[in-house]
């Protein structure tokens, strides 16, 4: 059968400015969590929210307070009571469609959340979503890495899947993740069971390495990574007339930056580590009661990731002692390096290689860190085949204010790729 993909392309553009509009950043997407139910049950989907779907015990980066801000906006916003309630303060959905007969497990990811970063709002720096109108309404909060074209492309495959399901069989759970900026939202739907039962699971990013009329499949690569903060708490005193009475929070916490780059390196993979925030202080003659710093360390192995993080703990604890301060170490967040199977990379090529007018390519190296990669791994220990795919767009690097993805031609190719694999694997003459 020969689809026409085209039709389904306004709709995901449609939706993928609407998003980019109002970003919602980690754990606050309230409004994009109700606009995604919302479609996926007018598609026939079996809809989780919330709780269902996220364990809170394994949260990670969550500010409650933040949280509460986002419903109240999202109320504001006019999205209904009723969802809110079943939502009960965490964001994330998974969309079930049941065809009704025996076959595998198939499931795909979309993560949902935005970046804390201004937006240009200048069509005179001929950013298009400031020339079009379409450019963040909330300051200091954008789209910049390509979530919103995610959720988009994810919903016009739940459309596709709608109007097929007479084709298909076995089950198709559509995930739809908050708070993968972080790596923090990953791990607790994994923690709620969400893909135990999958025997497919895929995965997808816009842009990264790959251009416009490119599909890279992802062999290996992304670097485990642990996020975590940490506060120092010291005693205060007068800098001038009592400073033996103080304990500088600010002083560990330097000596804790400048320790942590000082870590050794490890034979069991390259590594990374950095300090990316440090607020000490209160004054100029008071001895620093107050310190916070926000760091990570990453390895291209999960064991080198592991002994920095070992190695990065005893570094903050050694720290504070030295002073004399107290500390509390937080993990905000966690991912792990990239597994797929044969039969993954298989799936995904012949998927890829039917869509018209790309570059098919497999990479060996992805950079950065993905927490999709905790999805993947849970998937893999109970014998399943996970695997994850790049879909081209023009750049000038994600996180930037500029960032764009040129929807009007970069969403179907990676929509069409999807919409392949769930026939490929789903459908009933696969």
């Amino acid at each position: 059968m020969t689809d026409s993909f085209d039709r389904y392309v306004p709709e995901m553009i449609e939706t993928r400015r609407r998003i980019h509009k109002r970003p919602e950043l980690g754990w606050t997407e309230f409004e994009t969590t109700a606009l995604v139910a919302q479609r996926l049950s007018s598609y026939g989907f079996e809809v989780h929210l919330g709780r269902e779907v996220v364990n809170p015990d394994a949260v990670l980066g969550r500010d409650p307070k933040a949280a509460e801000e986002g419903v109240k906006r999202a109320r504001e916003a006019g999205v209904p009571e009723k969802i809110l309630e079943k939502m009960d303060g965490y964001t994330g959905c998974v969309g079930i469609l049941d065809t009704g007969r025996p076959g595998p497990t198939l499931a795909f990811r979309h993560d949902m959340d935005a970046l804390p970063i201004q937006e240009l709002l200048d069509p005179a720096t001929g950013h298009l979503p400031a020339v079009q109108g379409f450019a963040s309404t909330f300051k200091g909060k954008m789209h910049a890495c390509g979530h919103d074209s995610h959720t988009a492309v994810g919903l016009g495959l739940a459309h596709w899947l709608s109007d097929h399901k007479d084709e298909l069989c076995g089950r198709i759970k559509l995930i739809f993740q908050p708070s993968e900026e972080g790596t923090r939202g990953s791990g607790a739907m994994v923690a709620a069971g969400v893909v135990d039962d999958v025997d497919w699971f895929f995965g997808a990013h816009v842009g990264v390495t790959a251009k416009s009329g490119h599909i890279q499949l992802c062999a290996d690569g992304y670097l485990a990574t642990t996020k975590f903060d940490v506060n120092f708490t010291g005693i205060p005193s007068h800098a001038g007339a009592k400073p033996e009475l103080g304990r500088s929070a600010l002083l560990a916490a330097a000596n804790a930056a400048i320790m942590l780059t000082a870590i050794s390196r490890t034979s069991q993979g390259d590594t990374r580590v950095s300090v990316g925030r440090l607020d000490a202080g209160e004054g100029r003659n008071i001895t620093p009661v107050h310190a916070h710093m926000e760091c990570e360390v990453r390895g291209a192995t999960h064991e080198a990731n592991e002994f920095m993080y070992t190695r990065a703990q005893e570094v903050v604890k050694g720290a504070a002692e030295m002073q004399g301060v107290k500390y509390e170490l937080i993990k905000t967040g966690q991912a792990t390096t990239l597994t797929t199977t044969p039969a993954a990379m298989d799936a995904m090529r012949k998927a890829a290689q039917a869509v018209p007018g790309v570059t098919v390519e497999d990479i060996h190296r992805c950079s950065g860190s993905e927490d999709c990669t905790l999805f993947m791994r849970r998937v893999a220990e109970h014998g399943g085949n996970p695997g994850f795919f790049l879909f081209g767009c023009d750049h000038k690097g994600h996180h930037r204010p500029d960032f764009d993805i040129q929807d009007t031609v970069n969403l179907k190719p990676g929509f069409e790729v999807l919409v392949n694999l769930a026939r490929n694997i789903c459908g009933r003459k696969a």
